[in-house]
C-alpha cells in the first residue's frame, strides 16, 4: 500500500550532493512530480552488483531546486541535523528505539526460519513422491513379468512398504534477532526540521540552463541526467520505466553563439538515436517574448 510522505520532503544534503533515504518519497516524488533521480546505493562488499542500485536517490541541483519551489521538499544539512538531533536525544528515547529494532528483527528472523522451513518440507515431499512413483513402476513391472511367465507357479509380487519420512516444523529461536539497518533516521530524528532550524539550508544553486529544465518539466516531460548521449538531460513523455526519451536537451544563454559543429554533431546524433535535438534558454529583455519566458528549438537531421 502506497503511502504519501508528510510535506515538505527532506532531501539530505551531504557533500555537495542530494539524497533521498526514504522510499515512500522516492516513490511519492516520482508518482506525483516527476521526479526520477539516479539510485546511486550498492552493496560495498559484492561490487560486481553495481548494475542493480538502489537506495539512496541522487538528485540533480535542478531537481532538488525545483521541489523546493515548489514547497514541496527542504534541504537539509544531514551532518548537522544528525550531529545535533543525537545530542537531544534522551536516552530513554534510545532505548525504546532500540527495543523496536530489535523486536523488527526478531520477527524477521522468525520469518526467514519459517520460510526455509517450508522449503526443506517441500523438498522431502517431493523427494518422498518421487521414490514412491519409482517402487510403483518397479512394482507394475515385476507383476507384468510374472504374468508373462508360461509356468504352473504363481507370480508373487510383494509390495514393498512405503515409509513417510514424519516432518516435524520448527520455530525460530525466539533469542535471537536478525540485523536491521534503518535506511532513514526518523525516528528516533525528527521527520523534519522547523523552518528556522539551522539545519534547514537555502535552495541549491542552479545552472543557467535552470529555466529550461523548469519549463520542461512543467510542460509534464521527465528528465533525467543526459551524460550518456552528450547532453545535458534527456527528456521522456512519460515514466522513463515505460517510454523512450524523445528529446536530447541543451541549454543555452539567449545571446549566446552557438557553435554550428555542436547543432551539426547534436543533430546527426539525436537523429541517429531516433530523439530530436532540442535547444533552449530564457528570453531577455530585448529578445522576442516576454523577459523571462523559455523559448525552445529542436532540431532534426534529414535523410537519415
Amino acid at each position: 500500500m502506497e503511502s504519501d510522505p508528510p510535506l515538505p520532503v527532506p532531501i539530505s544534503y551531504i557533500a555537495g550532493s542530494y539524497f533521498l533515504f526514504s522510499i515512500d518519497a522516492v516513490t511519492y516524488l516520482r508518482r506525483e512530480h516527476h521526479i526520477c533521480g539516479v539510485l546511486t546505493g550498492t552493496l560495498p562488499q559484492i561490487p560486481q552488483q553495481n548494475v542493480f542500485l538502489g537506495l539512496p536517490l541522487k538528485l540533480m541541483p535542478e531537481e532538488a531546486r525545483l521541489l523546493v519551489d515548489n514547497g514541496v521538499a527542504c534541504i537539509v544539512d544531514e551532518v548537522k541535523a544528525q550531529r545535533e538531533g543525537m545530542r537531544a536525544l534522551r536516552e530513554a528515547d534510545r532505548q525504546k528505539y532500540r527495543r523496536e529494532l530489535e523486536s523488527q528483527g526478531a520477527h524477521a528472523m522468525r520469518l526467514q526460519t519459517n520460510r526455509k522451513e517450508q522449503q526443506r518440507e517441500e523438498a522431502l515431499k517431493r523427494v518422498e513422491a518421487k521414490k514412491t512413483a519409482a517402487k510403483k513402476k518397479a512394482a507394475a513391472a515385476a507383476a507384468a513379468a510374472a504374468v508373462g511367465e508360461d509356468t504352473l507357479m504363481t507370480a508373487t509380487t510383494t509390495s514393498i512398504p512405503s515409509t513417510s519420512t514424519p516432518t516435524t516444523t520448527t520455530t525460530a529461536p525466539y533469542g535471537t534477532t536478525m540485523g536491521i539497518t534503518p535506511a532513514t533516521s526518523h525516528p528516533p530524528l525528527p521527520y523534519t526540521p522547523s523552518p528556522s532550524s539551522s539545519t534547514v539550508l537555502p535552495p541549491p544553486a542552479v545552472p543557467p540552463s535552470y529555466p529550461l529544465f523548469a519549463h520542461l518539466h512543467a510542460e509534464g516531460y521527465y528528465l533525467s541526467p543526459g551524460l550518456r548521449f552528450g547532453c545535458q538531460y534527456l527528456a521522456y513523455p512519460g515514466d522513463p520505466l515505460r517510454f523512450h526519451s524523445h528529446f536530447l536537451v541543451v541549454g543555452a544563454d539567449w545571446d549566446e553563439e552557438l557553435d554550428l559543429m555542436a547543432l551539426v554533431a547534436g543533430g546527426r546524433l539525436g537523429t541517429g538515436v531516433k530523439k530530436g535535438f532540442l535547444i533552449g534558454g530564457a528570453a531577455d529583455e530585448s529578445g522576442l517574448g516576454d523577459a523571462g519566458s523559455v523559448r525552445t528549438f529542436s532540431v532534426e537531421w534529414a535523410g537519415m
